[in-house]
């Protein structure tokens, strides 16, 4: 590796991300063509707790259980509602609409997320990150218009 840049590993696991939420919005559409969007989240919902429990128990991590604080438990059980809250609306919208243009108004999260952090969390994103930020904005703003034919 004489020369070459190491990729950050938060990059690999970031992308590997993308590429497996990319195909929620395409396996979901299909597989609601004749499913209440709200059960097919449920359905969704169950498929997730299964395998990521399956996960847990094959990682080991089950024993650990007992270190997580009231404050950490009630932040990830309010993590767990928004992002069920937000399936919901997803579900909905691409069950209504075009894929393609419901996942770039989807992804203006990214933004609202940058945000949050910066009253929230106290983080400071700097010029050229906020300028990436404005170009998701503009780019989801482009990518969800209708179609001109």
């Amino acid at each position: 590796m004489n020369g070459m840049m190491q990729i950050p590993s938060w990059l690999v696991y970031a992308v590997l991300s993308a590429v497996a939420a990319s195909l929620v919005g395409i396996f979901g559409k299909i597989g609601m063509a004749q499913v209440d969007s709200t059960l097919a989240t449920g359905i969704r919902s169950i498929i997730m707790t299964l395998f990521l429990m399956a996960v847990c128990g094959m990682a080991g991590v089950w024993s650990k259980i007992h270190t997580v604080s009231g404050r950490s438990l009630l932040m990830i059980v309010l993590s767990g509602l928004a992002g069920a809250i937000s399936w919901l609306f997803y579900f909905r919208a691409i069950q209504l609409g075009p894929v393609s243009q419901v996942a770039p108004i989807d992804k203006l999260s990214m933004p609202l997320t940058v945000i949050l952090a910066i009253l929230l969390l106290r983080e400071r994103p700097g010029m050229w990150n906020m300028v990436g930020v404005a170009m998701i904005v503009a780019g989801a703003y482009l990518a969800s218009l209708p179609a001109r034919t």
